[in-house]
């Protein structure tokens, strides 16, 4: 968003000094045409930006000129920061009070029509993450947690296993993760003597220790997760295996589309797709609404299932027009 994205300039300028427009575009992923037309708005808003050519030029704020931009608190620029990476606060009232604090200091630097665009967008766009039917899970140490990545500082934590068990750790965490809507920490466990994964929502208690830890240079938090997140989607998916072979004389791609295929072949006649349901109940939930177009194939005790359906449907229908 532009708005944004002007913030940012500002932001970087004044922390910065001057910086080149190649630079900004870089760090805030755009094209330097857009930076010059950020530049343009800016300056024409009022902000006295200055431009200088040759090899130490570049863009900058006029000498002795602020946008009050340094009454921001460190905490409450790293609290925008995550917000504008799309990692909502989880409701934590110390971390909304932040970014309160931030947007209206922020609000009070900008030029007035950038001001009366916050408070429109305030008034008008409602970000809700909550599912319909379920709350999401509550995180009451997301904030310790926070500051523990952002300070360097170890833990000790009761940690809950999938199997309910309960064990104390002490942590050295590496990085904060948000993936649809749920937290995860990548630590550093002590006892283990490896990096781990661990879901935020079952840490039932963290104390937060004056031990600082040094994280490795080489470490690299996007890289670590990639992995991680491929390696549990190939242990879920040897674990949730299951092949469904389905038979149908029209290759339908409505009829495909959210089906895991993993071959396509022919018979001659028709087309034959064998795709993942993960496991025989949710391939019986699953197959049915492909019974329009298509025929089950295999497995044996999946086309018995169908088979069963549909003769309880002929009863059904059959019953209904005698009576």
């Amino acid at each position: 968003m532009r708005l944004h994205r002007l913030i940012a300039i500002l932001l970087l300028l004044e922390s910065r000094g001057r910086m080149k427009a190649n630079e900004l575009s870089i760090a805030l992923e755009t094209s330097v045409r857009s930076i010059y037309r950020d530049i343009d708005v800016l300056a024409e808003s009022g902000i006295p930006l200055v431009t200088t050519t040759g090899p130490n030029g570049g863009i900058s704020l006029m000498e002795g000129y602020t946008v009050s931009l340094r009454r921001l608190h460190g905490e409450e620029v790293v609290q925008l920061f995550l917000t504008g990476m799309g990692m909502p606060a989880g409701g934590s009232g110390e971390t909304s009070l932040l970014l309160k604090n931030a947007l209206l200091k922020l609000e009070a630097s900008l030029p007035a029509p950038y001001q009366e665009d916050i408070r429109t967008a305030q008034r008008r766009f409602l970000f809700d993450d909550t599912p319909w039917w379920s709350g999401q899970a509550a995180v009451p140490y997301l904030e310790t947690l926070r500051t523990a990545v952002w300070r360097g500082r170890k833990i000790t934590a009761d940690y809950l296993k999938v199997n309910g068990e309960s064990s104390l750790r002490k942590l050295q965490p590496y990085g904060l993760i948000v993936k649809q809507g749920e937290w995860y920490l990548a630590a550093y466990c002590e006892s283990a003597g490896d990096l781990r994964t661990f879901k935020c929502e079952r840490f039932t208690a963290v104390t937060l220790l004056e031990e600082t830890y040094a994280i490795p240079e080489q470490f690299s938090l996007q890289a670590y997760w990639s992995q991680a997140e491929q390696a549990f989607v190939q242990t879920s998916r040897a674990r949730e295996f299951y092949q469904v072979v389905i038979r149908t004389r029209v290759k339908n791609e409505q009829m495909l589309q959210g089906l895991e295929v993993m071959n396509t072949g022919s018979d001659g006649d028709a087309w034959l797709f064998t795709v993942n349901m993960y496991d025989y109940s949710s391939a019986c939930a699953r197959v049915l609404p492909l019974l329009v177009h298509a025929e089950i194939v295999g497995p044996p005790e999946l086309r018995e299932y169908v088979s069963n359906q549909v003769r309880m449907w002929d009863k059904m229908y059959n019953c209904s027009k005698e009576t």
